[in-house]
Order: structure tokens, then sequence, then C-alpha cells
């Protein structure tokens, strides 16, 4: 369900998101300055920005998150999300095919992607699904950790 940035779910699962990315990157701390900031933030998203959220819900539940958003050139996906309890369950492939749907209906010649070294699920997970490594943009060129990714679609005949 497309919703706004600021819906209720979509605010709860991007913060179970970052607690537990924020986990993963505890480590991370003697790291310097811009090296570790706002590793669960995401160099803070300005709502402006955003392009689509989508929340899938079970029934009444929410089990995913995702949104896009512009930057630059490019339009990015940011905060794919799927809580532990329904991982496995293919709500994160249906996810990825809603935002890549919307893609293509909105002309989006590439989607890039950001996430981190130690986060080896999201790696595979889009590898799969047609995404290849990128060198690391803007603003992420200053995270040690930071992996790109982008998938370009085929224009239309």
């Amino acid at each position: 369900m497309n919703v706004d940035w600021l819906h209720p779910d979509a605010v709860r699962l991007r913060e179970a998101m970052q607690a537990e990315v924020r986990g993963l990157y505890e480590d991370a701390a003697h790291l310097e300055g811009a090296a570790v900031q706002d590793r669960d933030g995401g160099l803070t998203i300005d709502p402006a920005t955003v392009l689509l959220t989508e929340v899938l819900y079970d029934g009444d539940e929410p089990v995913g998150h995702v949104a896009v958003r512009r930057l630059g050139d490019d339009v990015e996906i940011k905060r794919m999300y799927v809580p532990p309890q329904h991982r496995g369950e293919g709500v994160a492939d249906r996810l990825l095919a809603e935002v890549e749907e919307w893609a293509r209906e909105q002309g989006v010649p590439r989607l890039v992607l950001h996430t981190g070294e130690k986060q080896l699920a999201a790696i595979a997970f889009y590898t799969r699904h047609g995404y290849t490594p990128i060198p690391v943009y803007p603003p992420y060129e200053q995270l040690a950790y930071s992996r790109c990714f982008a998938k370009v679609f085929p224009s239309p005949l």
C-alpha cells in the first residue's frame, strides 16, 4: 500500500530497521567522524525528496517497508525492511517488484541503492535480483563500509 513517508506504520518499520542495523555496526565506533555518521539514519532523508513509500500488510499487520527518493539525477531505493519474523515469506520480493514496476511506469532509467558491507543478506538479495555493484556515490563516499548497487531498465521501444 502506498502511504505517506510519515505514516505511523512506515515510521515504526524504519525505526525497527534502524535498531537492527545499528547493532550490526556497533563495532564501527572506533572509526572517526563522518565515517560513522548517521549509520542508521542514512544521512537523513528529506521527506520532500521521497517519491514513493510502500508498506506491505498481512491483514492489519505491517510486514514490510520500502521507499524511493530522488537523489540528484538518480532514483534511490531506501529503507527496504522486513521484520525478522516475516523474512522468508516473499515480502521483500513483493516490495522490490512494486518499486521496479513503479520505476518502469515512471520511465526511471535506473534504480540505485546503498547498503553496508555487513548487510550480507541485503547484498545477496539485490544481487539475486539483478543489481550490480557500482562506485560509491555521494553522500555515502565518507562511509567506510558503503556498498552501492544499481539496476538499469531498458528503454521502451
